[in-house]
């Protein structure tokens, strides 16, 4: 993993995708976007779009496991979105626990006065950054040889 510097998160769902940005020196990630999905494809120009202005060192893409670490239905989903992020953009792709990430981000958006529903401010995005904050705080001592 030497040479990362820069890294896109996303929360892959059916219907959203949420979209970070974090940095391997500061260790921090920040939600960036949601993008739209159909059945779990998203808009692969968007895609295209926000790795040609980002230009990312590698993708951490969330993995939806059960509570008790098994894969759920959606894993396999977000395994097979993976593969087409690496096979398409030919860079490294990670997959990363995402266990309760998405009810913390509405905990989040919560206390920053948001209720009722998220559909027209939804927190895929902070899910996405929480995801990749995660990712980086578990590899931190990989990047530091």
């Amino acid at each position: 993993m030497a040479g990362l510097r820069l890294l896109l998160g996303f929360d892959y769902g059916t219907k959203q995708i949420g979209v970070a940005v974090g940095q391997v020196i500061t260790g921090q990630a920040r939600e960036l976007c949601t993008l739209k999905a159909q059945n779990g494809v998203p808009d692969w120009d968007k895609v295209q779009a926000l790795i040609s202005e980002w230009k990312p060192d590698a993708i951490v893409v969330g993995l939806p496991l059960n509570m008790d670490g098994t894969p759920s239905e959606m894993s396999a989903r977000a395994e097979k979105f993976s593969r087409k992020l690496n096979g398409r953009f030919n860079l490294p792709v990670y997959t990363h626990d995402e266990r309760l990430t998405t009810f913390e981000a509405k905990g989040e958006r919560a206390s920053r006065g948001q209720h009722g529903s998220y559909r027209d401010n939804p927190v895929d995005a902070i899910a996405a950054a929480l995801l990749l904050q995660s990712w980086l705080e578990a590899n931190t001592a990989l990047f530091e040889t």
